[in-house]
């Protein structure tokens, strides 16, 4: 999963791409189908897409419990009221130019310029699931493509970077924040990998731990993130509840894509 967002940018603001009005009813879980797609995903840890696939036939009512959630803080119904695109302001270059060094909105400019992400390569990659509605003009699928875009900001908030063990470590965090089973299949699944590559290093641990560190943490989606990014990193992570990655960083770089089977 190491190229989640490593797609060029296109043209895929909100006008570009048209939403659709829907009733989204809450999606109906499919294991198997979820399970067809993380097969696929252990033989190629970089194919994203099937981590879209998995994320969409077990989302359930993940996504009804946490928009409800964020509508009870007046932050978050600050937030729905809004409805600010992420993709589209974490693309806009002038924007992420303003932060100074030291902030959460610089480390994030660091983070994707390191690895040329982008945040509409991600959006496309959603995209691809044929019955996804993320797109629809509908509160719940806003809130969806919310969790979607957080997610390079969480690499930056936790600490982990884009590695295998990092990509998995992050997910990890994401379940007790979203309540979402893909995240959970998709850790474990990834855990179970690294403990079959016998590293010598507690890689899966590792991924325990962000587990237990998501669940110990502030509850993230609820955020204001443009006011976030313009504070010290430092301070927002204690703030948030985020402590330091401390088995992650006893895993050598070298290490954490020391993924048993599948590409690159």
């Amino acid at each position: 999963m190491q190229a989640v967002s490593s797609l060029p940018a296109f043209d895929l603001t909100a006008d570009a791409f048209a939403r659709q009005p829907s009733q989204l009813t809450a999606s109906r879980v499919q294991p198997i189908r979820a399970l067809r797609a993380m097969r696929r995903l252990v033989a190629d840890k970089d194919d994203t897409e099937q981590v879209f696939e998995i994320m969409n036939a077990l989302s359930g009512r993940s996504p009804d419990w946490g928009y409800s959630r964020l509508l009870e803080t007046p932050e978050g119904g600050a937030q729905a009221y809004r409805r600010l695109e992420l993709a589209d302001r974490l693309q806009d270059r002038a924007w992420l130019a303003q932060f100074a060094p030291g902030t959460v909105g610089a480390a994030y400019r660091d983070f994707i310029d390191a690895q040329n992400f982008s945040a509409y390569g991600l959006a496309e990659e959603s995209r691809k699931i044929a019955d996804s509605e993320i797109e629809a003009a509908h509160p719940r699928a806003w809130f969806a493509r919310r969790m979607r875009d957080v997610h390079d900001i969480w690499h930056v908030l936790t600490g982990y970077q884009a590695d295998a063990l990092g990509e998995a470590c992050v997910v990890a965090f994401s379940l007790p924040q979203t309540r979402s089973a893909g995240f959970g299949l998709i850790a474990s699944g990834i855990a179970v990998q690294f403990m079959r590559a016998r590293t010598g290093y507690p890689c899966a641990r590792a991924v325990f731990q962000a587990w237990r560190d998501g669940r110990r943490a502030a509850w993230l989606p609820g955020e204001d993130y443009e006011r976030l990014f313009a504070e010290p990193l430092d301070v927002a992570r204690r703030r948030l509840k985020i402590p330091t990655p401390t088995i992650y960083q006893r895993v050598p770089p070298a290490v954490r894509n020391a993924y048993h089977g599948g590409k690159g």
